[in-house]
């Protein structure tokens, strides 16, 4: 039998990537034996009936009907046990969902649908399967990126037993919740969903930093929308719209909608009332606390939160800097010195993001800041990184300088000079270094 994501994916009209095989009438020792004169078989798992093949450059996941029972808290607090002779149906009834709950019979060449899967697709439902569910806390994490993935709701039902389960998900290793919130951000089309969902399961009690957005307060001349949180829902769904039309790949989009998710984490910190309006002073800088947290939570890679902060601290960059250009035209050195700090493309995605994340009347025409910071960049060749220093060492060493605190200093100074715009090539930067050395 074919099970899970792949038939489930087949019946949506997405071409399935992964495959998971349920094999049936057949000891482990049995199927071992038989897939050996095929592919290359991995025993990761036979002690719970569980293969991994190679088969035509595919991996293949390849196991037997378990039953299992709980005996502790967690996903690992239970025992498993596998049995070839199971029928489909009570196989499928420890699966999370009943759309992951549909086989296809691959000899009989048909469907298998003993709990209703097909009627739940077809109607848009996330619905649990049986109390198996409660074995492992990461299904209410589930329910939230396929909510959010494929836009359907959460049956009323499953949203009961998720709360119920709350006090369970402190138990979820960092590296779990990382895959399903990665699920979330680059598959969703409206990843907003996915995250309403967490607020209607409880899961959001894991991430009190995006809890906290909830009737947080901004400036509601600008903000038409609400609070904070409804503003972050809406510029989440707005950059995942934008990393489509850029036909971004997987890391540039992680890397925009993690940037996306705690531009403003840092807004409640510093909602401050000013002459009778919400303003929020230094919320750029005060995000990067709470951003450092919430991805430490997600089990984010810490090279790629250190990106996720330089963005969330520079985020409010395109607004300032354009708005500086009104009154006096911004020097190319200011744009250079942004462009090592962090990727001006990706700033400016996320700006436009934030942009149009409101419902101020403004919001749906072009955005004024990021065309100027894009242009100024461009034109300066600093748009998708900043520029490397001209002047080296060897150039130095070449001059006569040896290596110790005055080539240092002649280097610092050299790159400074570079931004500032004093040269733009070899011949200019040993011109302006010459007079330095004597």
């Amino acid at each position: 039998m074919l099970v899970g994501g792949a038939v489930r994916d087949y019946q949506l009209g997405i071409i399935p990537k992964d495959f998971d095989i349920e094999a049936y009438g057949l000891k482990v020792s049995e199927l071992m034996e038989a897939l050996e004169k095929k592919a290359k078989v991995f025993a990761v798992g036979k002690s719970f009936g569980v293969l991994k093949v190679r088969l035509h450059g595919m991996d293949i996941d390849i196991s037997l009907p378990r039953r299992e029972r709980k005996i502790g808290i967690g996903h690992r607090g239970f025992e498993v046990d596998y049995d070839h002779h199971m029928s489909f149906a009570e196989a499928a009834s420890r699966r999370d969902f009943t759309i992951n709950a549909i086989g296809f019979d691959l000899i009989a060449n048909e469907f298998l649908d003993p709990w209703g899967g097909m009627s739940d697709l077809r109607a848009g439902i996330i619905r649990h399967v049986s109390d198996a569910f409660d074995e492992d806390p990461l299904r209410l994490l589930r329910a939230c990126q396929f909510a959010g993935r494929f836009g359907f709701i959460i049956a009323a039902e499953t949203l009961i037993k998720c709360r119920s389960l709350q006090g369970e998900l402190s138990t979820l290793s960092k590296e779990r919740i990382w895959e399903e919130f990665k699920k979330l951000l680059l598959r969703s089309r409206k990843p907003s969903i996915g995250i309403l969902a967490m607020e209607a399961t409880g899961v959001l009690i894991l991430f009190p930093e995006l809890a906290q957005l909830q009737g947080a307060y901004h400036n509601p001349v600008s903000h038409h929308e609400g609070d904070v949180w409804t503003h972050n829902n809406l510029v989440l769904d707005s950059c995942a719209a934008i990393c489509r039309e850029a036909a971004l790949n997987d890391d540039e989009t992680l890397l925009l909608m993690l940037s996306a998710l705690c531009h403003d984490l840092g807004k409640p910190k510093t909602a401050t009332l000013m002459d009778g309006v919400w303003r929020n002073p230094r919320h750029e800088e005060e995000g990067v606390t709470p951003t450092q947290s919430l991805l430490t939570t997600m089990g984010c890679p810490p090279y790629l939160m250190q990106r996720v902060i330089a963005l969330v601290r520079e985020h409010g960059q395109p607004l300032h800097l354009w708005r500086q250009n009104q009154i006096q035209t911004v020097g190319d050195g200011i744009i250079r010195r942004l462009a090592l700090r962090v990727p001006i493309q990706t700033l400016c995605r996320l700006a436009l993001a934030d942009f149009r994340g409101r419902t101020s009347p403004d919001a749906t025409g072009p955005c004024p800041m990021v065309e100027w910071l894009n242009g100024r960049a461009a034109a300066l060749g600093v748009l998708e990184a900043g520029p490397a220093p001209i002047l080296l060492g060897r150039h130095l060493q070449a001059l006569g300088v040896k290596s110790g605190p005055l080539m240092g200093s002649l280097l610092k100074d050299a790159f400074q000079a570079q931004l500032d715009g004093d040269f733009s090539d070899l011949p200019g930067a040993i011109a302006w270094v010459k007079p330095r050395i004597n």
